[in-house]
């Protein structure tokens, strides 16, 4: 992200700084002066808002019907099916990071170091503890019931299960997350600083780089990252039961806003993807053998 006074940085929580305080060490609210530099600023950031909303509405657009085009297109044959497993994904990771690379923004951080790591285990590991179990009961009682899983799931044959593992690690959940946490989220996340910021300086409030977004800030981003999450499995897959992805949508953005990297998602959206197909197959329901 840029480095301009007052620009969140998600992905480093050291850049939150408090509001910046007088010689005295008491907060003073802003002159005459002071305020005709803040309503400059103001309609800066509100231009540059404008600018980035529609940024992100347009690629997710485009990205959704590209994807959608990908796999449904006129494009047929076993060569093609092949390529589409990394065409899709390096769309994706494109779409977000292009954009990102020209308004010379930064992006959100894997999270490869050693405190990040201990972090998204943690996370992950806490809300594996929870939703697995969940969704083994829920599954199991549509089994017991004679109902089928509502998200049908394709099993890889024995030899191919190692590969498919693989793919959906570090491709689908790398993929995935770089696009709707990293650049959908981390760019609502943008927007609503702008907005705060924005009452903040009608309020002639003390201002200077605000601290991290607040609870409302993050719900909203999570909220919405997760609804464009469901949206595009709805889109692409053909199926109103895709509309169930909300709900990892959600736990996603959670692990996104708790660590502040892609790291905590990224796994768990692998862990989730391979443990809802083992247990399609354990319990024999919902599996289309490829």
């Amino acid at each position: 992200m840029s480095d301009s006074p007052g620009h969140c940085d998600i992905a480093d929580p050291a850049r939150w700084a408090q509001p910046s305080l007088a010689g005295d060490g008491h907060a003073h609210l802003p002159t005459s002066d002071n305020l005709s530099e803040l309503d400059s600023g103001t309609s800066t950031r509100v231009r540059r808002g404008g600018y980035l909303l529609a940024e992100t509405i347009l690629v997710t657009i485009a990205v959704i019907l590209m994807i959608r085009f990908l796999s449904r297109g006129s494009i047929s044959g076993a060569l093609w099916g092949w390529a589409l497993w990394f065409v899709a994904p390096a769309v994706l990771v494109a779409a977000a990071l292009v954009p990102t690379i020209i308004r010379r923004d930064r992006f959100a951080q894997i999270g490869l170091n050693v405190r990040q790591i201990k972090l998204a285990l943690l996370a992950v590991c806490g809300a594996c503890a929870v939703v697995f179990p969940a969704t083994y009961a829920g599954l199991w009682l549509l089994r017991h019931y004679g109902l089928e899983p509502p998200l049908r799931v394709v099993l890889p044959e024995s030899r191919q299960w190692l590969s498919w593992v693989v793919y959906q690690f570090l491709y689908v959940a790398v993929a995935e997350e770089v696009f709707f946490r990293g650049y959908l989220q981390g760019n609502i996340l943008r927007l609503t600083d702008t907005m705060k910021w924005r009452s903040r300086v009608d309020l002639a409030i003390p201002c200077g780089r605000w601290p991290a977004p607040s609870g409302l800030q993050n719900w909203v981003s999570i909220l919405l990252s997760a609804a464009c999450f469901a949206g595009a499995h709805i889109i692409v897959q053909g199926q109103a039961a895709s509309a169930l992805t909300f709900l990892p949508g959600l736990i996603l953005g959670w692990l996104f806003i708790r660590t502040r990297s892609l790291l905590a998602p990224i796994l768990f959206h692998g862990l989730a993807n391979t443990c809802y197909c083992i247990m399609i197959m354990a319990l024999g329901a919902g599996a289309i053998a490829m």
